[in-house]
């Protein structure tokens, strides 16, 4: 592959100098005054006259490939870049992620799912930097001005430091960037609020406080309660006391707290003694079983709750279908009104909740593939995009048409587009920015961020709000957020499966790992509590034969050390 590119880069080079020393003086300096000329006429975020296409491994409903025209123009205009995305079409968007490595046929750069390093998507990525088929970016991230921050000793996480981007096998080269980083650790002005959430016109009928529900337990008999209500959604239908989360059937730990050992994409928990445990060595498997089994024997939980395609979720959703949603949050455009409200939080198996802060976050990838030419133009264009400019474009859309700046240079929304907004969401959304929700910017700038800072408010529109207030801030207040975080627990540590990739056995337990998945479903689906026992003992069995006690001991370990602390 390097001899590849050493032929593509001699070649022209020769060419040039052959013509060059063919020239007379008077035309070399005709033709540098020409390019000095040329370079005074470009903007200074220039980058090159050329096509950029990324893949998007991500799905449809947070992304979108379909750019606004003048948006197009205008990177066109600032960047000399012809920018082009595709949303790559699978049923799981890890699914067509791992077929496109392994064709290794990729466009410019490509995009992906990567909370932490723990993602199902990391040992993927992984094996392709290990074979050199993303290209090093450490070289190409000092010459920026937004991402070289990356390489300062305490911007970065230690997740996103040391274990998806800077690993320690790597060397200081590194073959992703982790992207969705705060400026500030700690911070948290969004507000946002996650987890289920209930109709209030329902929680008010019943006589239910919302923010009383702290057990599963109470969960039930408020399901029990809106059975019996026998309440309509808006299509005349019986409402389902329990739907599935917003974006489609899932396990939803939030709403099973005091039952869920660990985050619901782990499983894995230190006991109070320290012991660190599987879910399936604990007794809580078994109980959360018997609970779901509960639920819907008694028609309590919608019976597809667990593997409902999003479409069809998102609609109970939107008709009101479902009297708790069992996952959504405060930023959803349906629920401006608030007609749901915050459910909960609940308690946890050892305890009262506690809000858990990160001290900084990522959220999603980028990387750029080894067959990819001048690269460093795909990481100037990312930079651009990070940059207040870029955010700008990519947020806020195109002055004028879009927004004002006010005194301070901050962008003030026209209220034509906020009315577009809230009458035709779908036709906003062609304006193409993230403000209409056209989030396309996003997958190379949105980093380094504090909304506050470059634009003067946390949200899009804040400033034109007459309550001076938007619709998630008062959900904040509602679920008493500002209490909660000054409780919060701040946690800059690793995630319990962020280490398989150093694990001898990790391709045999990460199977087990989503076969125990898969069997807690089955679980949940099957015919007594007694072959639900079977499925899951037969689940932990093949665990512990792909070597979950010697993982479980790493875990221990690494959580010892300062520099690879775990959060449960």
């Amino acid at each position: 592959m390097s001899r590849k590119w050493v032929k593509r880069f001699i070649v022209p080079v020769l060419a040039t100098l052959l013509l060059a020393g063919c020239t007379n003086g008077s035309g070399s300096g005709k033709q540098e005054d020409a390019a000095s000329t040329d370079s005074a006429n470009k903007p200074a975020t220039w980058i090159a006259d050329r096509k950029i296409k990324g893949l998007v491994f991500m799905d449809s409903d947070d992304y979108t490939e379909d750019m606004n025209p003048e948006i197009v123009a205008k990177i066109k205009e600032l960047t000399g870049i012809d920018y082009e995305i595709q949303i790559m079409k699978a049923n799981q968007a890890i699914d067509g992620l791992i077929a496109d490595l392994a064709a290794n046929d990729l466009p410019d750069f490509i995009t992906f799912y990567l909370n932490n390093s723990g993602r199902p998507e990391m040992p993927v990525v992984l094996k392709a930097a290990r074979e050199e088929m993303f290209t090093d970016l450490t070289p190409l991230l000092k010459n920026t001005k937004i991402y070289s921050k990356y390489l300062e000793d305490d911007f970065l996480p230690l997740d996103t430091k040391y274990g998806v981007m800077f690993r320690p096998e790597f060397e200081g080269s590194s073959y992703f960037v982790h992207m969705n980083v705060n400026r500030k650790g700690g911070d948290d002005p969004m507000k946002l609020v996650g987890g289920p959430y209930i109709r209030k016109d329902i929680a008010e009928a019943i006589g239910v406080d919302p923010s009383s529900v702290t057990t599963t337990e109470q969960l039930y008999e408020v399901a029990a309660k809106i059975k019996a209500g026998n309440f309509k959604d808006n299509n005349g239908k019986s409402v389902v006391p329990i739907g599935p989360a917003y974006w489609g059937g899932h396990e939803v730990g939030r709403l099973f707290n005091d039952l869920e050992w660990g985050a619901d994409d782990q499983r894995i928990y230190a006991s109070k003694d320290g012991k660190v445990l599987h879910e399936a060595e604990t007794p809580y498997a078994l109980k959360k079983v018997e609970y779901v089994q509960k639920l819907l024997k008694e028609g309590l939980l919608q019976p597809e709750f667990f593997t409902m395609d999003e479409s069809r979720s998102t609609e109970g959703a939107l008709n009101g279908t479902w009297g708790i949603i069992a996952d959504m949050h405060s930023y959803q455009e349906f629920n401006k009104d608030m007609h749901y409200v915050p459910l909960g939080p609940l308690n946890y198996v050892d305890g009262p909740y506690q809000m858990k802060v990160d001290f900084k976050a990522g959220y999603s990838a980028w990387a750029i593939p080894a067959t990819t030419k001048n690269p460093e133009d795909i990481v100037k264009l990312a930079d651009f995009l990070a940059s207040r400019e870029g955010k700008l474009l990519w947020k806020y859309g195109l002055e004028g048409r879009d927004y004002t700046l006010d005194g301070q240079g901050n962008p003030l929304v026209k209220q034509e587009v906020l009315d577009l907004k809230a009458e035709d969401p779908n036709e906003a959304k062609k304006l193409g920015f993230a403000g209409v929700g056209n989030n396309w910017g996003e997958l190379l700038g949105s980093t380094d961020t504090d909304n506050l800072a470059d634009f003067g408010e946390v949200n899009y529109g804040d400033s034109l709000n007459p309550d001076g207030i938007s619709t998630p801030h008062k959900v904040a207040e509602l679920w008493k957020f500002d209490e909660k975080r000054q409780n919060a627990i701040i946690q800059d540590a690793y995630t319990p499966l962020s280490f398989l990739g150093e694990f001898n056995q990790s391709m045999e337990l990460k199977a087990a790992l989503d076969n125990y998945n898969d069997s807690l479903v089955r679980a949940y689906y099957s015919k007594s509590l007694d072959q639900a026992k079977e499925i899951l003992d037969s689940a932990l069995k093949q665990l512990r034969a792909s070597g979950l006690d010697d993982y479980l001991k790493l875990v221990a370990d690494k959580n010892a050390d300062p520099k690879t602390k775990v959060k449960y």
